[in-house]
């Protein structure tokens, strides 16, 4: 219960961040702004924010330093999953519980939406209100381009998007996560650890945390996508099996995905060692990704 009130409670915090940080609409480019929001704003977990808040208590760091990266990487999540929604894309009606945005408006305002939020991204973290050192600011923006970019993120959508043309085995599709998923994922905690001067130390058995925690998070979304209520999920389910893709629970199996998890958790536990209790909340995490597989 003190996972999910926190959890909730750093959702609420984002969501209020990206109300005041979204330009509200006016002009004859409303419609923009109205796009922006209704993704943003949405009902989401903000799992990636938490990430970056958690991580950077870990060091004390500043709260609205945190605060305002944690709300950056949600506006590039959100850009990621306006276009992933796309026709051209995964073709999905339905996003934490609501339309998706092209949808709600029409195809050219989803990408002009999910172009405007990428940008904006960087111009919270270019901001000295997110922190007064222009070196942090500078370490923290490229790292977000790499988490986000060819190397990371949308290189993971190239490679689902290349499935007819070379069919997943099981080295694909764990490659295709660690950049699609992962990346961001690895950088919400990366993140929290740069704005909170964490040691190298620290940093390695964070990074180690977040790649098996990645990696198990998009696992359990590939269970939920094959065994889940959508009416739950808010989103669209069964898309891996309705476009004949392959994913980890088609490959593995549900048992065998299930174990595959519970192995990542383990290995994930392991590396939170170094913090020698400090990092409960980011253990209690773990247990939130295997109860989304029951």
């Amino acid at each position: 219960m003190e996972f999910e009130t926190r959890l909730t409670e750093i959702a609420d915090k984002v969501t209020v961040a990206l109300d005041q940080l979204i330009p509200p609409a006016q002009g004859p480019e409303a419609d923009l702004m109205r796009a922006m929001r209704h993704a943003a704003l949405a009902n989401g977990k903000r799992m990636r924010p938490f990430y970056v808040i958690e991580t950077g208590a870990l060091f004390d760091a500043d709260h609205k330093a945190l605060l305002r990266t944690a709300a950056a990487l949600e506006c590039v999540h959100t850009y990621s999953l306006v276009h992933d929604d796309l026709p051209c894309m995964d073709d999905d009606d339905l996003r934490r519980g609501q339309p998706t945005v092209h949808k709600a408006f029409d195809e050219a305002t989803a990408v002009l939406a999910g172009d405007a939020l990428l940008t904006l991204a960087f111009k919270i973290l270019a901001s000295d209100e997110t922190h007064s050192d222009p070196a942090v600011r500078l370490h923290l923006i490229e790292r977000l381009a790499d988490a986000s970019g060819a190397t990371g993120m949308v290189g993971g959508q190239m490679i689902d998007m290349l499935e007819e043309a070379s069919p997943r085995d099981l080295n694909t599709i764990t490659r295709m996560q660690r950049l699609k998923t992962g990346a961001l994922i690895s950088y919400s905690v990366e993140a929290g650890a740069i704005v909170g001067g964490a040691s190298a130390n620290a940093k390695h058995a964070l990074a180690g945390f977040a790649q098996d925690l990645g990696l198990a998070y998009q696992i359990a979304d590939d269970l939920l996508d094959a065994t889940g209520d959508q009416n739950v999920v808010g989103k669209t389910l069964r898309s891996d099996e309705a476009a004949g893709k392959a994913n980890f629970v088609t490959i593995l199996g549900i048992e065998g995905a299930r174990e595959r998890i519970n192995l990542l958790a383990a290995q994930a536990r392991q590396h939170l060692d170094f913090f020698r209790g400090r990092a409960n909340i980011l253990l209690h995490s773990v247990d939130y990704v295997l109860d989304r597989t029951r």
